[in-house]
């Protein structure tokens, strides 16, 4: 049994996932090296090290969700005490939250910092996932069967944005999106949800209406300024992106070459973190991009083939849950970056810097290639056995690992 599990793995998606954190290394060490001297005082292999470490750490969370039956994260009381206690973290963080880059959205450690709201997210796709699941025989039902748990994300959602990290909670809102998207309803459930969508709308806009001014603030409002026209204001709010399009451009098609970017010599802010794709860009050209970019999109195109051929629902949802997550978070940085839309401060999956990013990737991931190899099993087991075996002992072999 063991051994045709272990034949079962999809190794293509083990092995880009590890191809993308190990390149994500060899570039924070590059875009970072000169920021850990000037800006923080440190060694010039500060944050390749702490990066190390946690890819370290992310590898074996990576190996036990591989390893752990993803079935059993559809347990209630287990989706219960995930839930409640993401909620009591991300109260807590009004209380005594660290704040950095202008949101109360940390948790500081002695020198390390833990972000709750990048935990959320995989929160969020597990309840989402597991509670869709179970509601299959009544998806329809507006009230008893799409509503609550979409309430409940609302909820989990404001709470982030609060912070104010409103680009995490807008990245949440769309994963949830996607999860309720393909729970299984009907298109006249979905005319039913838009309608309902417009009414909340239009109930809440005097509430916007009369909340403007703290809604979109001035340095949020400088963001869209930035999106429009970062030329415009090149020194201030239109700093960043103008820095990104110096540092994209100057690197042509095969770049300056590794280590020889200008950019990180003061002139790009947060060059190991939201604008490590401009570094690698400037360094190692189109090529650098181009290989970053077809690695993401074959995890992504991977997880939602997973996804399709899950005849789980829970897997099914999880894996889609999974797949949109990386997807928008790739979107929403390489968007920002490029000035295809406005700032929001999101890191790029497996490449950027960053603890709580690299260890929540990590442990999706490896949950993702453990629906991939019971999906293998299970097809290996049929393929192998007589057809009216087949059923019996399948069953037999779920039910030993609650499945």
């Amino acid at each position: 049994m063991i051994k045709r599990m272990l034949k079962s793995y999809d190794y293509s998606l083990i092995f880009a996932v590890f191809l993308l954190c190990g390149f994500g290394l060899v570039m924070v060490y590059s875009s970072s090296m000169i920021t850990a001297v000037t800006r923080y005082g440190q060694n010039s292999s500060y944050f390749f090290d702490r990066q190390l470490m946690f890819l370290a750490l992310g590898t074996v969370i990576f190996l036990c969700a591989a390893l752990f039956p993803y079935k059993a994260f559809a347990n209630q009381k287990f989706q219960k005490f995930l839930l409640l206690i993401s909620v009591v973290a991300l109260f807590g963080l009004f209380v005594v939250g660290h704040v950095a880059g202008n949101a109360q959205s940390w948790f500081r450690v002695s020198n390390y910092g833990i972000q709750p709201g990048e935990f959320v997210k995989l929160t969020v796709i597990l309840y989402l996932s597991s509670v869709y699941a179970k509601k299959q025989s009544y998806i329809d039902n507006l009230g008893a069967g799409i509503a609550p748990p979409a309430i409940i994300t609302l909820f989990i959602c404001a709470l982030v944005a609060a912070q104010p990290d409103v680009g995490t909670a807008f990245i949440i809102a769309l994963i949830a999106l996607c999860i309720i998207l393909c729970s299984g309803f009907s298109g006249k459930t979905l005319l039913k949800l838009v309608l309902l969508a417009g009414i909340v709308l239009v109930l809440v806009s005097p509430l916007i209406y009369f909340n403007w001014d703290s809604i979109l603030t001035e340095g949020r409002m400088k963001r869209f300024e930035s999106y429009q026209n970062p030329f415009k204001d090149a020194g201030d709010s239109g700093f960043q992106v103008v820095n990104s399009y110096l540092a994209i451009g100057s690197g042509g098609l095969f770049g300056l070459g590794l280590g020889e970017s200008v950019q990180k010599y003061g002139y790009l802010p947060e060059t190991h973190t939201d604008f490590i794709m401009a570094i690698i860009a400037e360094e190692l050209g189109i090529f650098g991009v181009l290989f970053v970019v077809l690695l993401l999109s074959f995890i992504v195109l991977k997880g939602f083939y997973i996804a399709r051929k899950c005849d789980d629902p829970f897997g099914s949802l999880l894996a889609i849950g999974i797949s949109s997550m990386i997807a928008i978070q790739s979107f929403v940085n390489l968007g920002g970056i490029s000035g295809l839309i406005p700032l929001t401060g999101v890191t790029l999956p497996f490449i950027s810097y960053g603890g709580s990013s690299l260890i929540l990737l990590m442990a999706s991931a490896g949950i993702l290639v453990n629906i991939s190899m019971f999906n293998e099993y299970f097809d290996r087991f049929k393929r192998k056995q007589p057809v009216n075996t087949t059923k019996a002992k399948e069953n037999q072999y779920k039910k030993s690992i609650n499945f």
